[in-house]
């Protein structure tokens, strides 16, 4: 049975349908206006067919799905299988948060090849004359469901990646030499072999991306919005391997929009960044949110040229002039992620340099080949690695052995003086701390970037960049180092490996807690060891404190660590979930999941002795990098390594 989602309730809907269409790419090109606090532009999105399709394909069998669309809702008495919206069902009468064409937008498609007018697509209301097409061939069209909130959603159209110079190379000439051979069928062919070349030639892949979201559109599609959700099909198409592989959405945001927060900076200055949302992205770009939904993405930001813009991409962005007063700047990412994980920043940050290069090198010299505490450690390195294939740092004998990845600090101007004073010199220390703890650095750099004091926690981390708000600056070097600390263990939990169930969050923030005093530790390297274990001591009672006051004074539901029990990990039929009490206001501002992984993390080492459990971490992280886990991946793998604890 499919799960019924109520978007009324505490939990936080993940309404895409993963399990038949899977987002393998994203390709964004924005434009941020302060003026009118907007973000606006297009994404385009490449697709490959679900595991539930490609399984029910190959049985033969069709799986039921039920739809959670406020337009359009399906006859109880009749049977619905693969994700279809039958469209006699549907409503004339449909509402839509917002839409236009502009003429921008109606150059970009191709009238000769689409099959409707723009009035009727841009609202994603079909005429009589579709209705009448579906009824003579078919009564089911194949619904595409995308995670979207907080959005205007401007216009749907197919991309016609056919048309891009050179990708005959993504085609098999013995499947084309048939007259019959649907133009259809050769795009997703050609996004196919695209989205599924090897992790070698991920530069060549990027290269193709780029130019077929450049591609002229060929035809647009039928789309409606409801709360939490963007749906479209096309006219005819009725499964997920007939759906069109590549399809480009014109947006823009809502200055009221809940994934970024339109601020000013310690120094007055405008600015909007990504704040952590519990509804993660859904209303800056549509997605697919689930966790399974790993994908890879590019960027392009124009904005005004004070604006430094700054992403959780893989490279170290250099902007480009477009025209006079306006700035390009260019992110991308090779391994693949959950959406939730995009990050962005745009504001008049100024980077913060160290006065005395002969300082930072020396701390950069003494760590550079700092190896874990066990180098047996890396014969796990030579095992291939269990993660979709992507250019992965494992495998990376020069990465294998940089203890300090490159890194910059961002501020307003305001704060650069304290960033330099303090958070400068503890980078590298932490980050070699981490690397002499865990191994090899997940991720190539490290942004750092000093927050508004609108940011309402100490820490957030993404890949290749750490938000760090601006009340860990004046507790000088402990309080700054351990956030930090903190925020770098997250590199490897959380991140590199995440948890395939957000309720079971304690396997982010659990073992970045514990993780925090052993980098921390080793970071202080002044420090005796009677001096560090009377440091983690005093610690402990103080978290211990926490958690029991914590615990005596909020609702017992929200102080489980795997509150859907034996049901974690699951999904429907279709992919769609639910985050169990994601959007319970309070649970935003609780620490039971930080505290109580980590007392359970700090149990298992005593019991299993520190370095034993070290190295069975560093085991779990070689296996599991690049994949989603659950509770009992850990504590298995654990099990099997001290078989006498069992």
């Amino acid at each position: 049975m499919e799960t019924q989602l109520d978007p009324m309730k505490d939990d936080l809907p993940l309404m895409a349908n993963t399990s038949y269409m899977l987002v393998k790419h994203y390709v964004l090109d924005l434009d941020v206006d302060f003026k009118g606090k907007v973000i606006e532009g297009s994404i385009v999105l490449f697709f490959e067919p679900g595991s539930q399709y490609r399984k029910t394909s190959s049985t033969g069998k069709e799986c039921c799905q039920s739809q959670f669309d406020e337009t359009c809702e399906m006859r109880a008495s009749e049977p619905c299988h693969i994700p279809t919206i039958n469209v006699n069902t549907c409503s004339s009468k449909m509402e839509y948060n917002c839409f236009a064409v502009s003429g921008k937008e109606e150059e970009a498609t191709s009238e000769e090849n689409s099959n409707h007018s723009n009035n009727e697509q841009a609202s994603g209301i079909s005429s009589s004359k579709d209705r009448c097409d579906i009824e003579n061939h078919g009564n089911k069209d194949f619904l595409l469901v995308l995670d979207c909130c907080d959005l205007c959603v401007i216009k749907v159209e197919e991309v016609d990646v056919a048309a891009v110079s050179g990708i005959e190379k993504f085609t098999r000439p013995a499947k084309l030499t048939g007259v019959s051979q649907e133009l259809e069928n050769l795009r997703n062919q050609i996004v196919h072999e695209l989205v599924t070349l090897p992790a070698d030639r991920w530069k060549e892949q990027l290269y193709y991306f780029t130019h077929c979201s450049k591609a002229p559109g060929c035809g647009e599609l039928l789309f409606s919005t409801g709360t939490w959700s963007l749906e479209i099909r096309k006219s005819g198409i009725q499964t997920p391997a007939d759906f069109p592989h590549a399809i480009r959405i014109w947006y823009k945001t809502k200055p009221e929009g809940r994934s970024v927060t339109w601020t000013t900076d310690q120094s007055g200055r405008p600015c909007v960044y990504t704040m952590g949302s519990p509804i993660n992205n859904r209303a800056l770009f549509p997605c697919q949110e689930p966790p399974i939904a790993l994908s890879t993405w590019q960027a392009s930001v124009q904005t005004a040229a004070d604006f430094v813009v700054l992403m959780s991409g893989e490279n170290s962005a250099e902007p480009v002039e477009l025209r006079e007063g306006i700035l390009r700047w260019y992110y991308y990412v090779s391994m693949p992620m959950p959406a939730s994980t995009f990050t962005i920043a745009v504001g008049c940050w100024q980077e913060v340099k160290q006065q005395s290069f002969k300082q930072t090198a020396a701390v950069e010299t003494n760590t550079e080949f700092s190896l874990p505490s066990s180098q047996t450690d890396f014969r796990w390195h030579e095992e291939i690695c269990g993660h979709v294939e992507y250019p992965c740092r494992f495998q990376n004998p020069a990465a294998r052995l940089q203890a300090v990845i490159p890194y910059r600090v961002f501020a307003p101007w305001c704060l650069m003086e304290s960033c330099e004073e303090y958070l400068l010199q503890l980078i590298p220390q932490c980050l070699s701390a981490a690397y002499a703890t865990l191994g090899t650095h997940p991720f190539s750099r490290l942004d750092v970037l000093i927050v508004p004091s609108n940011f309402s926690s100490l820490g957030m981390a993404s890949p290749h960049i750490i938000f760090l708000s601006q009340s860990v600056l004046p507790g000088g070097s402990h309080l700054c180092g351990t956030r930090l600390c903190h925020e770098i263990a997250h590199a490897w939990f959380g991140l590199a490996i995440g948890a395939r169930d957000w309720t079971e969050e304690w396997i982010s923030e659990g073992f970045a807690t514990f993780l925090e005093d052993i980098f921390w530790a080793r970071a202080q390297q002044q420090l005796s060891h009677d001096e560090i274990k009377g440091q983690q001591e005093l610690k402990a009672l103080l978290r211990w404190r926490r958690l029991r006051d914590e615990v005596q004074n909020s609702e017992e539901e929200l102080q489980v660590l795997r509150p859907k029990k034996e049901s974690t990990g699951e999904l429907s039929e279709s992919g769609a979930s639910v985050v169990k009490y994601g959007l319970k206001a309070e649970k935003i501002f609780m620490q039971v999941h930080y505290l109580k992984g980590y007392f359970l993390l700090r149990s298992l080492a005593r019991t299993i002795g520190e370095v034993s459990y070290l190295a069975s971490l560093r085991k779990f992280i070689v296996k599991f990098h690049g994949q989603l886990v659950l509770s009992q991946d850990f504590l298995s793998m654990l099990l099997e390594d001290v078989p006498k604890q069992k």
